[in-house]
């Protein structure tokens, strides 16, 4: 288990890191700085929102796998 533990890490940080990326963001410059134009939120459908509780999925699951590491 020791040895394998790390190849799995690697495979869900790269899939963790892609589902970040494809994510879409509507937020532009203005908003990283506090600014924004007020809009209120948005709901996610269809693909974004499968795509958004796949990332999440993955997330939990390398902490998880981070947290295995830690013990063994």
């Amino acid at each position: 288990m020791a040895n394998i533990l790390p190849i799995i890490q690697i495979i869900l940080a790269v899939f963790l890191s892609a589902g970040i990326l494809l994510q879409q963001s509507d937020a532009g410059l203005g908003s990283a700085f506090g600014g924004g134009d007020g809009g209120g939120s948005r709901t996610r459908r269809g693909a974004e929102k499968t795509l958004f509780n796949l990332t999440l999925i993955v997330a939990v699951l390398f902490v998880v796998s981070a947290f295995i590491a830690l013990v063994i």
